[in-house]
């Protein structure tokens, strides 16, 4: 829950800053003089970026949270069976055993968007968050019946 309501916030909060570039920048394209109308429009292609970065980011969110529901009510989430240290972190040794035999799992089962999942959760706890997203996306896709993006 609390992942939730710091993504909400940030997304907020990066929201009120898009608006807020975005009303400079169409101010500057209404002065219009050449350089003004210039430099309103670049402003504006920030906030574009941004809002087209947050919403994929978002659909990334629901799709992979859709999965897990999915994977929870057919009893597959991946059980947290790491060792942490005193502090609560991932012991390193822990989060390679468990990637190693996600990993095994997903070789033996490559079409499977269910040994992707629990692979990208590996990766997470492994702390590869590139390839946690990656192996994820494939997860969806597959889910999704599309074409998996290419392991790389």
């Amino acid at each position: 829950m609390r992942a939730k309501i710091t993504y909400f916030v940030t997304a907020a909060v990066l929201l009120f800053y898009f608006a807020l570039v975005g009303s400079r920048g169409v101010l500057l394209i209404q002065s219009g003089t050449p350089v003004t109308v210039t430099f309103g429009v670049a402003v504006l292609v920030l906030p574009a970026i941004g809002l087209w970065f947050l919403w994929k980011n978002t659909q990334f969110v629901r799709k992979a949270n859709r999965l897990a529901a999915e994977l929870d009510a057919e009893g597959g989430l991946p059980v947290d069976e790491l060792r942490r240290t005193p502090s609560g972190r991932i012991d390193r040794d822990s989060a390679d055993e468990v990637f190693a035999k996600r990993k095994a799992e997903t070789e033996a089962a490559p079409d499977d968007w269910r040994t992707w999942f629990r692979l990208a959760v590996a990766y997470h706890d492994a702390r590869d968050t590139a390839r946690a997203r990656k192996a994820m996306q494939r997860a969806i896709a597959l889910h999704d019946g599309r074409r998996p993006p290419e392991a790389g």
